[in-house]
């Protein structure tokens, strides 16, 4: 496990568990980030996209937020999800992740008005930075273009970095193009990169990465945690491939439902499926081709 003071390692974008009326069931949400920092994850991601975070109010985020504090999962364990639309959505979350201790905060981008420009962008972030006023604040960029509908280019990372450098320090980066990540960690020394899929992860780590912030880190954590721990083995390579492996195993896939209907039957509690809509909850067929999947990697999932 990571010691480092800062986030650092394996980190699960963790799903957020509904109870049967489509509430956030906050203690089903504590004890999945338990289970998580129980089972080969250095910290968690909470409210981020797995999440379902756009899809939860102001409220129900702050809840969840208290809660993982008041359990003690705080510090470096914690990179809280607080991008939101509405600069003031995005002070307040990020405002409390502060008042509770969380290591970073993991910030999209405003994103509903598309092709924003980079000045634009810049002056949304200044503004939350400026507002919040602490200097304690440690801003992970989120970089998710095919979900958000643009990315945040480089060059407004080299802006941020330069303006605020204590307070701007990574990234995750969603993309998929692991091109520019390489580019923004030879660009920008120091810059604390995770890779938004565990696929990226060894070749982030040799590029000088922080880890990985990843979906699919809800069901392979401690592979994840293997190739983290010996990524300067022998071994490595072979334990990559492995881990990209299971990864692929949702490929194609609804992965958050998916997932959410795994860790259901694995762990024989039916109300972890439950999904807040527009997800609809995953399929039989759906669940049956990633456990085939699984299966054929020699997966288990963690007690």
């Amino acid at each position: 496990m990571a010691s480092n003071s800062k986030p650092a390692g394996v980190f699960a974008a963790s799903l957020t568990p509904m109870t049967d009326d489509l509430a956030v069931d906050v203690p089903r949400a504590v004890a999945h980030n338990q289970w998580l920092l129980a089972n080969g994850c250095d910290g968690v991601a909470p409210l981020g996209t797995t999440g379902e975070a756009n899809s939860l109010s102001v409220d129900e985020r702050l809840a969840v937020l208290d809660a993982l504090a008041d359990a003690c999962i705080t510090g470096a364990q914690m990179i809280a999800g607080v991008g939101c639309t509405a600069i003031p959505d995005t002070i307040t979350l990020t405002k409390r992740a502060l008042a509770n201790g969380a290591g970073g905060v993991l910030m999209l981008p405003p994103f509903y008005y598309k092709a924003p420009s980079e000045d634009g962008l810049f002056a949304a972030y200044a503004e939350v930075i400026e507002r919040v006023g602490d200097p304690a604040l440690q801003i992970y960029l989120y970089n998710f273009p095919q979900q958000v509908g643009f990315e945040i280019p480089l060059s407004l990372i080299a802006r941020l970095v330069e303006a605020y450098p204590d307070t701007v320090v990574g990234s995750k980066d969603s993309s998929g193009d692991w091109p520019r990540m390489e580019r923004t960690l030879k660009e920008l020394p120091g810059f604390r990169l995770f890779p938004g899929s565990e696929e990226f992860l060894l070749a982030g780590m040799r590029q000088g990465g922080a880890g990985c912030i990843s979906a699919t880190v809800n069901i392979n954590a401690p592979e994840a945690q293997q190739v983290y721990a010996n990524w300067q083995s022998e071994e490595a390579d072979a334990l990559q491939a492995h881990l990209t492996e299971l990864r692929m195993a949702f490929q194609g896939l609804p992965a958050i439902p998916v997932m959410k209907a795994y860790h259901a039957r694995e762990r024989t509690d039916p109300a972890l499926a439950n999904i807040r809509p527009p997800f609809t909850r995953g399929s039989e067929s759906d669940l049956a081709t990633a456990s085939e999947r699984l299966a054929a990697a020699n997966f288990k999932l963690a007690a």
